[in-house]
């Protein structure tokens, strides 16, 4: 696990996106992206770079259940308007959240995912350690799933919506099996409120507790930092 400390968000966002500038270079056609304020930076760094992804596959990790595409606070939209509009691919996966049968859709997804292979992996990390949306107590074997959010995931989130009753309960996500069949996997964190999820999964035991953890078990795990979220290592 090589682990890289930049002054702040902005520097270690371009330092993200140069080493997946390196991946493209060397063959990478398959991107497993994420959502939320942590690669917000990275994406407007891509978005304003001259990388064409027209050739390109984009897996999303994740989607809240009930909201549909077009939905501004579902995980597609955030994709459309942050990436996808500037930046298209050949074919983009998002989990269907408004799928009528989630077991199914989540076989589905994991058949795109075998059919697809990732060849880079965007994550964030949760104040409680979760990668994904796989929450603590989650089976390192579980590939895409339906789960039950958390309070403080919920309380996270909140800042999207309206108000904290509007934050959806339960969301559609890659599984961390799935994660870890990744070729190169770069978790980002920014933020002093991440510092003990970081610490918890760099320097810590791997245990389901803290679900990044298990990323030290991974061959080629890049953790690009700022300053305040490696305060504690």
């Amino acid at each position: 696990m090589e682990v890289i400390t930049s002054k702040d968000k902005k520097t270690a966002s371009k330092k993200a996106f140069e080493l997946l500038q390196e991946d493209i270079k060397n063959g990478a056609k398959v991107f497993g992206l994420a959502t939320g304020s942590t690669p917000e930076d990275l994406y407007t760094e891509l978005r304003h770079s001259d990388v064409d992804f027209s050739e390109s596959i984009s897996i999303n990790l994740d989607e809240y259940v009930g909201l549909s595409p077009e939905d501004p606070q579902s995980y597609r939209y955030f994709m459309e308007e942050h990436l996808f509009k500037a930046k298209p691919f050949k074919k983009s996966y998002l989990p269907d959240g408004v799928a009528k049968d989630l077991d199914a859709e989540c076989k589905h997804y994991d058949q795109i995912i075998a059919e697809h292979p990732i060849d880079s992996q965007i994550l964030g990390i949760g104040r409680n350690g979760h990668i994904g949306f796989n929450e603590p107590g989650t089976d390192f074997g579980v590939t895409t799933h339906v789960v039950e959010l958390t309070e403080s995931t919920i309380e996270a989130n909140k800042r999207y919506f309206d108000k904290v009753e509007d934050v959806p309960t339960h969301a559609l996500s890659m599984g961390i099996a799935s994660i870890l069949k990744t070729k190169h996997i770069y978790l980002l964190a920014f933020g002093k409120e991440k510092a003990e999820a970081v610490k918890g999964m760099i320097e810590g035991p791997v245990t389901t507790h803290v679900p990044a953890s298990v990323l030290q078990n991974h061959p080629n795990v890049t953790v690009i930092l700022d300053e305040d979220a490696a305060s504690l290592l």
